[in-house]
């Protein structure tokens, strides 16, 4: 009986010091990172992060390129990641509300800003009564143009709208501008029938447009909608965390976005 006991206290003990064991590995490696992005801007310019990480760090950042935007934050869940970048906050808050993940923000990173565009005025405030403004269709985009639009002091919505924001939500509209809601992509091919419109920086840029040039109001870098560096709860105060946020806000950072893309992207720093 007292051999029994005996197992039975070392079994426990070396139950304890897994656990600890355990715990202690589950702080971010300082040497290694992966970190998931979409395809396009966000892979480029985290390829920079990375080539910095290197020879400033000795840090290695592996990027992992994704095609859609589901996997990312999947596969960060599942500790396949260590971060990601791609996603704004309304689509984090959405993601983390419909599948109980314990996902946080710690950085800003990029905004592709969607701008207010027009063929027949230079400015919002040359907007008269009455005019006609495109918008896109669905949820996300609505909103987001909605807001650009009392941004630029153009309607007021109801405060509580807030990213959930519809045409219905408008509270005051003193010009009694006429909104009409439009599928994205189409939007720059209809601009000449409307007085003015908002477009995504992807449609405004495969027209030709350079959002930060021709635009007549845009948003700012610190929008709802920039991107963000997104973690595990349990390693949002990692060392290592806090040295890829350095490296991603820096001046070598930002003056690659500013070379490389031309305006078409802006940083949030």
């Amino acid at each position: 009986m007292k051999k029994s006991i005996q197992i039975l206290g070392v079994s426990f003990l070396l139950l304890v010091l897994a656990a600890c064991g355990a715990g202690d590995g589950d702080a971010l490696s300082e040497e290694e990172l992966s970190i998931g992005v979409t395809a396009g801007p966000h892979e480029e310019v985290m390829e920079k992060v990375a080539e910095l990480a290197e020879e400033q760090e000795d840090l290695t950042i592996n990027v992992e390129v994704f095609t859609e935007y589901v996997m990312p934050n999947q596969a960060l869940d599942e500790g396949e990641l260590d971060m990601n970048s791609y996603q704004h906050e309304p689509f984090l808050i959405d993601f983390i509300e419909d599948r109980g993940m314990d996902l946080v923000d710690v950085a800003t990173t990029i905004n592709f800003p969607m701008g207010v565009y027009s063929t027949s005025i230079d400015d919002v405030s040359e907007l008269e009564e009455g005019d006609t403004l495109g918008l896109p269709n669905d949820p996300t985009n609505g909103a987001r143009a909605l807001m650009l639009f009392e941004d630029a002091g153009l309607i007021t919505l109801d405060e509580e709208a807030g990213t959930q924001a519809t045409v219905l939500d408008i509270v005051d509209n003193p010009l009694d501008l006429e909104f009409v809601e439009l599928e994205a992509s189409q939007i720059p091919r209809q601009l000449e029938e409307l007085d003015a419109a908002t477009i995504n920086t992807n449609f405004a840029i495969e027209h030709g447009y350079v959002p930060t040039e021709d635009s007549i109001f845009i948003e700012p870098g610190d929008s709802p909608w920039v991107n963000l560096l997104v973690v595990r709860e349990e390693n949002q105060d990692d060392p290592v965390v806090q040295t890829v946020i350095d490296l991603y806000q820096s001046e070598e950072v930002k003056q690659f976005i500013e070379d490389e893309f031309a305006g078409s992207i802006v940083p949030s720093w």
